[in-house]
């Protein structure tokens, strides 16, 4: 039984999605205490608890202490099957950061899966839906097909967001190395834009990306952003920006991928959530860095199977969290070597 800590790091849910996605992976069961010990609420919130159903669906897995406000929690993994589930977090609840949790060992299982889930697309400290989708997926998509599907989008604090993911995963961990390090010029830049319906007069999906573009246009390359409005059971915006370079590596059919956003909120200009997501967007490009430091975080399981390199921008506290996990449960040891992460 691995023992894990909850409080390591920065202490939030990641370790817990990271430790249930490779205790699936592996088949090896883990016991965690001092769950989310350095978030003012401390235990199980409602996606993670669902993170747990969607894997009792997907694998028959067993559980204790699995119910909101937890800080202890044991888990005994279980095989994924070919299925189809559906789960409602009946919260805003990141949809994103409970796939964390299921992504990975779908990808290895050999299986075809079909996971719907309710809950919130945009919200704040997470990662937007079209972030994993145009950012975190299409790197994934070297080792099984994905496709995913956004139905509804969900704001805070309703939620009422509709994603659909279907994996067809490969049968064997054994795949090329990843190697991330190395990017070439600058292709064009992309973007969605998105508010609810009820902001379409106010033009706010419009303001946020015309105002991303004025920060971009000195870069000197194609910029097409997306503007959509959206029927949703709570008033909310945001935009997701994402730069496509040239491939130095022959690891990657598709493009190196740079992404950033930012989420709109009652009193904060269409204008400056614009501005906001353009300049993380340029900050990460200034750094050089081939990958960005949000989807460094989320790759590290990844590499952990594949072993390889990847140059990020910032070694952040989730990234090193991630890197606890991984080497408990896969025969992994990483080192970081400046901002470039090494899995051997």
């Amino acid at each position: 039984m691995i023992k894990l800590d909850g409080s390591f790091g920065e202490g939030g849910g990641a370790i817990l999605r990271h430790a249930l996605a490779l205790s699936t992976l592996t088949g090896k069961p883990f016991e965690i205490e001092n769950i989310r010990k350095g978030r003012p609420k401390p235990g199980l919130k409602a996606q993670h608890v669902h993170s747990v159903v969607v894997l009792e669906k997907l694998s028959g897995c067993s559980v204790t202490g699995c119910e909101v406000g937890s800080e202890k929690l044991t888990f005994v993994p279980g095989e994924i099957k070919n299925k189809s589930v559906k789960v409602d977090v009946g919260t805003a609840g990141s949809i994103t950061l409970l796939l964390q949790s299921v992504i990975i060992p779908c990808i290895f299982s050999g299986k075809t899966v079909s996971i719907t889930i309710i809950g919130g697309t945009d919200v704040k400290w997470s990662v937007p839906i079209d972030y994993m989708t145009n950012v975190l997926v299409p790197y994934l998509r070297r080792v099984a097909e994905i496709e995913v599907q956004i139905a509804k989008r969900g704001y805070y604090p309703s939620g009422g967001g509709e994603v659909t993911i279907k994996i067809k995963g490969q049968n064997s961990m054994i795949v090329k190395e990843t190697k991330i390090d190395n990017r070439g010029k600058l292709l064009s830049i992309r973007g969605i834009s998105h508010a609810s319906a009820d902001l379409m007069e106010a033009k706010v999906a419009d303001r946020q990306a015309e105002s991303a573009k004025i920060i971009l246009q000195d870069l000197n390359v194609s910029t097409n952003i997306i503007r959509t409005y959206n029927k949703t059971l709570s008033i909310g915006s945001g935009i997701t920006l994402w730069a496509l370079f040239e491939n130095q590596s022959d690891e990657y059919t598709t493009p190196i991928i740079i992404g950033a956003d930012a989420l709109g909120e009652r009193g904060k200009k269409a204008e400056d959530v614009g501005e906001e997501a353009a300049r993380k967007l340029k900050a990460e490009m200034n750094s050089q860095a081939a990958v960005d430091k949000y989807l460094a975080d989320q790759l590290i399981s990844f590499i952990a199977v594949t072993k390889g390199k990847i140059a990020t921008s910032e070694v952040t506290n989730h990234t090193k969290s991630n890197i606890y996990v991984a080497e408990k449960f896969l025969n992994t040891k990483f080192r970081i070597e400046e901002n470039t992460i090494i899995s051997e």
